[in-house]
């Protein structure tokens, strides 16, 4: 079983070690502007996952996916060597979600302002449907402990404990 620490520091140095080698190695004109943002290596340290972003369009995406999976023999040669570990990992590379659910988020929160200055608008210039304050509050202090002056409960018990009830 592997150290989990040591899994996330070998999937830090492949994310650099990918990043240096497609900026400096790989040549393919298809390879658009690659950013890696984050690696994941499984327990057994077999099998790499690279995730990656792409500036550009569709297009530009396709290509550039297609350029990676073209290079990745080179990519994990590359990191056989720069890692000194016993067993390459294999390297998949996925697109990272991250820049589509950020749109996504942005997107709601751009609705949620409008919705809120839409609200803002309507509610200018209103006024209360009831009273400002609609929680009652007490007349005198007797109110407030709920007995009249006979001594007895507004629902008509007496205050004083007469013992245990006979059967």
């Amino acid at each position: 079983m592997t150290d989990n620490a040591r899994a996330r520091k070998l999937a830090d140095r492949i994310q650099v070690v990918v990043a240096e080698t497609l900026d400096r190695r790989i040549k393919d004109p298809r390879l658009g502007f690659v950013t890696i943002t984050d690696a994941r290596v499984t327990g057994d340290l077999r099998e790499a996952t690279v995730f990656y972003t792409v500036y550009g369009d569709d297009e530009e995406r396709a290509a550039s996916a297609a350029a990676l999976e073209s290079a990745k023999g080179v990519l994990r040669t590359e990191v056989g060597r720069q890692t000194g570990v016993r067993f390459t990992p294999s390297l998949a590379f996925v697109p990272d979600a991250l820049p589509d659910n950020a749109r996504t988020i942005e997107d709601l929160l751009d609705k949620a302002r409008a919705k809120d200055a839409e609200v803002r608008q309507v509610s200018t210039g209103a006024s209360y449907a009831g009273d400002a304050d609609p929680y009652r509050k007490p007349e005198d202090e007797d109110d407030e402990t709920g007995t009249d002056e006979t001594g007895t409960g507004t629902d008509g018990s007496s205050e004083k404990n007469e013992g245990p009830a006979s059967a």
